[in-house]
């Protein structure tokens, strides 16, 4: 995905949604921060934006958001990416991650935000998410030198969850800094 892609899916869900403010939680908030040239290619291959409104109380927006520019829909068959709704409940973040948010308003988003997850609270979900593409995107992030091990460990730290979920992101960044440690 590029940064105007995703521009264009704010700006289409702003217009869903009849609110500007989308918080952007999956991979494809690390757009955000950096721009689609500065990444590697795994950190920006996804087509799927995941967005929610703060104020969304019913989910009526979110899910107005899935319906027209959701995976299948005429959006998706016409861009070649697409938004899901989520919630806050999506992604298990660090404490404090409301407050680190991204603005990403490019102009070409004409007026929305998205408030996209700064890259180690982006990160340190995706390690306790657990999946393959998920610990592939943090090494790529990692690997690139745009994210910090340390600061992963201590967002790790205050992840709200069970301690052996915790230990296992710990236990992967342990060794993913063994593993690099010989290059």
């Amino acid at each position: 995905m590029t940064r105007d892609q995703l521009a264009h899916i704010l700006r289409a869900a702003a217009r869903i949604a009849n609110d500007d403010e989308i918080i952007v939680i999956g991979s494809q908030a690390i757009l955000g921060s950096f721009d689609e040239d500065d990444l590697p290619e795994p950190a920006h291959a996804s087509i799927e934006v995941d967005v929610f409104f703060a104020k969304d109380p019913d989910l009526a927006k979110t899910d107005g958001v899935d319906g027209h520019l959701g995976e299948g829909s005429h959006f998706h068959e016409t861009f070649g990416c697409y938004a899901q709704g989520c919630d806050v409940t999506t992604a298990t973040l660090p404490d404090g991650w409301q407050d680190r948010l991204v603005p990403f308003a490019p102009p070409v988003a004409q007026g929305a935000t998205g408030w996209c997850l700064e890259p180690h609270d982006l990160a340190v979900s995706k390690l306790f998410a657990g999946r393959d593409k998920d610990r592939e995107f943090v090494a790529a992030l990692l690997d690139g030198g745009l994210i910090d091990v340390g600061v992963l460990r201590s967002r790790a730290l205050v992840l709200p969850g069970i301690q052996l979920q915790i230990r296992r992101v710990l236990d992967w960044l342990d060794a993913y800094t063994v593993s690099r440690a010989g290059r």
